[in-house]
């Protein structure tokens, strides 16, 4: 007669449980498949788990844990991808502890990892719509926009990630929502704009500028991850990842094509402020800061992580752009150095902070995602201008690869598993 599994089977199961949830809440938080499996394998050896494998896409793990001459395979599927930093930082944390006091019961695990995915989101939706709208401000003046850019994509963002972060929440189809958000954002600052200009407040050409109020949809935590997965092998994740943030983007661009067919304008660049030099430089560094300052929060970054994140981007993110405006270097070179000096900045703050590097990095280079030049290129395309948008596009894609390169060199020098094969 088939007997039921003994004991021992029982507590693989248990375990097995617990260390798949873990990879869940790590896949779902929007991390690379490579922290996806150190998370579980850390929590796997804590548990007394003799040996834990794992395949990770974007949207599902297979695992297989053993213990003796038992195993046991489980398959999940993360159908919500998104980017949650803070729960990042405490699965980072779970698993710290449990390394130093291993072994630990299962029990313990299941309780702290309940914990983690129930905590609710450190901002509610008008805070996480402030802080996007804080970065496509700072995006807006980074990207040759004046006061009346700056406050146009300010209020569209806002209402842009307000309406997107309430129906991600209701369980609306991710690339529907993006396009309706996309299309609230730029019609927003398009609406901020003609009440100026009717108003007789503002004069001169300022619609140009409603392709940066749609900029915090542009997916750099996905890019850069899954470039970031291909440095690691991890082929099946890196290409997933960058084909559903490519589909995110695609879903953007469209619907900021779509307005600016309605409303008969094209996303050329605005006129240029008259600065003095060393003025415009500080405001370039503020700006920076504030930007990524704003695109962490949005993460859902505790204050702390999210300061470090701007801190270690400012600098470098002045210096690739004029590095690329006084000393004509190509954009996808002072990209790559500037992603590289990022990539040690955060390999020095992050672990002094004990917070996670990704947590750090991502955020910092975001700000420097050709966004403006992505989504011209896509509406150049739309309009059959095949020459515009490869003038466009082609420069965009180095750029974000030459990110990917920086960071990706900066994580080998500085660690030890990332420069050698296993």
């Amino acid at each position: 007669m088939p007997t039921g599994p003994d004991d021992a089977e029982l507590e693989l199961i248990r375990r097995s449980g617990a260390v798949l949830r873990v990879g869940r809440l790590s896949l779902s938080a929007g991390t690379g498949s490579y922290r996806v499996k150190a998370s579980m394998a850390r929590v796997a050896r804590a548990l007394g788990v003799d040996r834990h494998q794992a395949h990770v896409t974007l949207t599902e793990i297979t695992t297989t844990s053993h213990q003796g001459r038992s195993f046991r395979t489980e398959v999940t599927e993360v159908r919500s991808v998104g980017v949650n930093t803070d729960r990042l930082n405490e699965l980072e944390r779970l698993g710290q502890r449990l390394e130093a006091h291993a072994p630990v019961a299962v029990e313990e695990v299941e309780a702290e990892v309940e914990r983690i995915a129930t905590k609710p989101s450190l901002y509610p939706t008008w805070l996480n719509a402030l802080w996007a709208a804080v970065a496509c401000a700072a995006f807006a003046f980074l990207n040759g926009g004046g006061p009346v850019e700056v406050v146009g994509a300010f209020l569209g963002a806002g209402l842009g990630q307000g309406l997107r972060r309430t129906m991600l929440h209701r369980g609306y189809n991710q690339f529907g929502v993006t396009m309706l958000a996309a299309a609230l954002a730029a019609t927003g600052y398009l609406g901020f704009v003609a009440l100026l200009e009717a108003a007789g407040v503002a004069g001169g050409a300022h619609e140009s500028g409603y392709v940066a109020a749609a900029l915090f949809l542009v997916p750099g935590f996905p890019l850069v991850t899954g470039a970031l997965d291909l440095a690691r092998l991890d082929l099946s994740a890196g290409v997933a990842r960058l084909t559903w943030a490519l589909m995110i983007f695609v879903s953007a661009a469209f619907a900021v094509w779509a307005v600016s067919i309605v409303v008969g304008l094209s996303p050329d660049p605005p006129d240029a402020v008259a600065l003095d030099p060393a003025a415009h430089q500080g405001l370039r560094l503020v700006a920076s800061f504030v930007g990524v300052l704003g695109f962490a929060l949005m993460f859902n970054s505790p204050w702390s992580m999210a300061l470090v994140a701007a801190g270690v981007a400012a600098v470098p993110n002045v210096l690739r752009i004029g590095a690329v405006e006084q000393l004509d270097w190509p954009p996808q070179a002072a990209a790559a150095v500037a992603a590289f000096l990022v990539g040690l900045l955060a390999a020095w703050a992050a672990p002094r902070l004990n917070i996670p590097r990704v947590t750090v990095y991502v955020p910092a280079v975001t700000i420097m995602v050709p966004g403006v030049g992505a989504y011209r290129a896509v509406y150049h395309l739309s309009n059959g201008e095949v020459t515009q948008a490869l003038e466009h596009g082609v420069p965009a894609a180095l750029v974000v690869t030459a990110l990917a390169v920086g960071l990706a060199v900066a994580r080998m020098v500085t660690d030890r598993e990332w420069g050698f094969e296993h």
